[in-house]
């Protein structure tokens, strides 16, 4: 069990499960109205830490700078969130709570009642009244001395440093804390577009200029001289004869290849660009009242 003296060692300082895994970090400690005892804890959850979530700490044992309670992280991620905004929880919100954990409020209420020890239990109807009125519990309102306004404003627990009615998540030990709200930006990955390559085939008329060969006839007439006379008399003196020449020419002959020109590739690239992002951050303020700031430390006007 958590003692009120082993609360400083509680508050800030970080709470893990039974298997050692981190479950987070002690925001407040809430007190049992009845006996005083620590009995809640609250953690931040939630994306930036934005959600606070109740963590029982009766059975609880402090661990060199940290705290081990028997309920699994995993439990805690899902335990319900409460509005405690009123410092304080209801009847109906730590039932909802000792409900979630596997707690018996009932048994839990009759030793309030009797001024047992053990884990502490519920400051809710039957054992708040139990406490005021000896080892009585009653079972309905009707039975609950005092209207039942009174009966609902007395029930719940509080946190560490308030007292009935005016218990304050930020006072501990006479001392108010003054919180804000920091804006706190993170990122996320996300798929904006995709690039691909695609090859398709496509035809073009493509033109080259080539030089042509070809042969023609030209006529070469010789006279008849000393040195070709005996060659021209070789033959009969008059005949019908033939001769002819065959003709060449060069016809352009076209076959494409296919060879490699160039490698594409798409090669990803970083870029950083400068983005505002605004949000709206809360601040408490502290007005004093009945001293004077001017007068030195410790006086009082």
């Amino acid at each position: 069990m958590i003692s009120q003296e082993q609360i400083p060692a509680v508050v800030d300082h970080m709470i893990y499960d039974a298997d050692g895994k981190k479950i987070g970090e002690a925001r407040h400690v809430f007190l049992d109205e009845r006996t005083g005892e620590p009995e809640w804890a609250t953690v931040r959850t939630g994306l930036f830490g934005t959600q606070e979530t109740f963590v029982p700490i009766h059975e609880g044992r402090v661990v060199d700078d940290y705290l081990e309670v028997p309920v699994a992280r995993t439990m805690v991620k899902d335990a319900p969130h409460m509005d405690v905004s009123k410092g304080r929880l209801t009847e109906q919100q730590e039932r909802e709570l000792y409900s979630f954990y596997g707690f018996d409020w009932d048994e839990s209420t009759s030793q309030g009642a009797g001024g047992t020890a053990g884990a502490a239990g519920t400051a809710g109807a039957a054992g708040a009244a139990g406490a005021a009125g000896g080892s009585m519990g009653w079972e309905s309102e009707a039975e609950q001395p005092g209207p039942p306004t009174s009966r609902a404003m007395s029930s719940g627990a509080m946190p560490y440093g308030g007292e009935a009615g005016r218990g304050d998540l930020a006072s501990v030990q006479g001392a108010m804390t003054r919180s804000e709200e920091h804006l706190r930006v993170g990122m996320e990955r996300r798929e904006a577009g995709r690039a691909r390559l695609h090859k398709y085939v496509v035809t073009e008329e493509v033109e080259q200029t080539v030089p042509v060969r070809h042969e023609e006839v030209r006529i070469v007439r010789e006279p008849i001289t000393d040195a070709n006379r005996e060659q021209a008399m070789s033959g009969p003196e008059i005949m019908e004869d033939d001769y002819e020449v065959i003709l060449h020419e060069e016809r352009p002959v076209a076959e494409t290849e296919t060879v490699p020109v160039e490698r594409v590739r798409l090669v990803t690239e970083e870029r950083i660009e400068e983005e505002t992002i605004r949000g709206q951050c809360r601040k408490e303020r502290i007005e004093i009242e009945g001293i004077n700031e001017e007068m030195p430390y410790g006086t009082t006007s």
